[in-house]
């Protein structure tokens, strides 16, 4: 499991996009790439979650995510990231008190 501490958001034109992918967010420790999750729009292909030969995690979701997942990288802390049972997983790292409004 990994914390999040930084990202980086890349959003693709066309009608294909790029590789299949409509846009990115690049997750980072610190300045190491640990891996990204890709948002596809409906009919584009969805590839399955998993990680890459380089050891970095690729998660995918679809185009409507991409607020949610954006909202929650803005907005809360600690992030983390991970692999398991067949999923990447991208979430905060611990329970929080409701109404917090960090």
């Amino acid at each position: 499991m990994a914390d999040v501490t930084q990202y980086h958001v890349l959003f693709y034109g066309t009608s294909d996009g790029y590789q299949g992918n409509r846009a990115q967010i690049a997750l980072y420790t610190g300045s190491q790439c640990i891996g990204y999750v890709r948002f596809h729009d409906v009919g584009m292909p969805f590839p399955a979650d998993g990680p890459l030969a380089n050891g970095q995690l690729v998660m995918h979701l679809p185009s409507a995510m991409f607020d949610g997942a954006l909202d929650v990288l803005r907005n809360e802390k600690p992030i983390t990231f991970y692999f398991t049972a067949g999923h990447c997983f991208l979430g905060t790292g611990a329970t929080e008190p409701v109404g917090e409004a960090e």
